[in-house]
Order: structure tokens, then sequence, then C-alpha cells
């Protein structure tokens, strides 16, 4: 498997969401195989950080693709993003699960569960499962400057049927089919269909 590079991220956000599921995440010793994502475009998608945060924007403009954007959600659990621009739409990916595949042993001691389908099934768990916290905000992920033992690698192939849905646990632009998960998985955090639109739900159409 070889490590992704800067290029990688420095197209379309959606192409890159879709992209990555089946790359292989690589930290500190442990691993696991995306799959589900989640995007959130720079302009015109209001559910994204960059609408309402200038750190954000400030993080996109300042930073090179593929840089890890980390941030506390509701007071419990870092979230683990990534940075695009440079293509058609700038953004930022969730990663929102992941298949582990090393370093199990650390991942069963840190979530205190033990089944593997429990240890990183959505974005906190999987922060926790692979030690990811605040002071992770800016980790270089691609190209120079890249840690050594964390980084993204792609497999020689892959199998997975991917599928997009809307997104999970927003209250803006609620209906963007913009996650994209391996339709199979028994470690999504949240199965294809299962997120419903209320009939009230004002739509908004992406651009």
């Amino acid at each position: 498997m070889s490590w992704l590079k800067r290029d990688f991220f420095e197209r379309d956000v959606l192409d890159v969401a879709h992209d990555l599921v089946g790359v292989e995440l690589v930290w500190n010793g442990c691993s696991g195989i995306i799959i589900e994502t989640e995007a959130y475009a720079v302009n015109d998608d209001p559910a994204c950080h960059t609408a309402s945060r200038p750190s954000a924007r400030e993080f996109v403009r300042s930073k090179p693709p593929g840089t890890a954007y980390v941030y506390f959600n509701y007071g419990m659990y870092w979230l683990f993003n990534l940075l695009v621009k440079g293509g058609g739409r700038d953004g930022l990916i969730l990663i929102r699960a992941l298949e582990p595949k090393r370093g199990i042993e650390a991942m069963q001691q840190r979530r205190k569960r033990d089944k593997l389908h429990e240890l990183c099934s959505g974005p906190g768990k999987l922060s926790v499962a692979l030690g990811i916290e605040g002071a992770h905000h800016g980790t270089v992920m691609v190209g120079r400057g890249r840690p050594p033992g964390c980084g993204l690698r792609m497999p020689q192939d892959s199998t997975h049927e991917v599928v997009t849905d809307i997104r999970v646990g927003i209250s803006q632009a609620v209906d963007f089919p913009w996650r994209f998960l391996s339709h199979h998985s028994p470690h999504l955090s949240v199965k294809h269909g299962k997120v419903k639109l209320s009939a009230l739900t004002p739509r908004r159409r992406p651009k």
C-alpha cells in the first residue's frame, strides 16, 4: 500500500469524501479502514464550521490540504476531520467510522470495549480508540511534515460498495446527500437509510 500524497486532497470535497472510503487511517500504532465519511463545503454549506467560525475559515486559508482539523464536540468528544482545498469545492471531511485493523488491543483498552464493531463505529468513538485529542489539531497527514506513524494509505484493491446518504446530527442543510458509506459494513455509525428527515424540515438544494 502507498501513502496518500497532497494532491489527493486538492480536488472537490465530495470526490475526496467518496474516495476516502477504503483508505487506511494510520495513527501511532493503530489503524483502521475508513468506511464512513461526511463532507462539509467551505462555501454555500451552513452546516460547515466555516459558516460560523472565523477560526475555521483561517484554518482553511492557512493550512495545506490533508491537514487534520480536530475539534471538541458537545463538550464530550474530539472529532477528526481532513482539510480539502484546491479543487472544485474546498471543505472539511469528518471521518465518521473505521473498521479496526491494527493496534486493536490498545483500542479496546481505550474504549473499554471488546467487540470490534463497537470500537470505531462513530466519530467520537474512533477518536477515543486511536487516542486523538485537541493537541493533534493541525497535524499534517500527507506529504512533507507528516509525522512518523501517522498518515493515510491507499489499499492495493478495494471492494467497498460506496453509497451516499444524508448527514447526521446537524440542524442546517440536513438534506444534503454528503455522507459516504461502505454499504454493508458492520462498523458504520449509522446504517444507510436510517437517518430520516422531518416532514417539516426545509429543503435546501446543494449547489
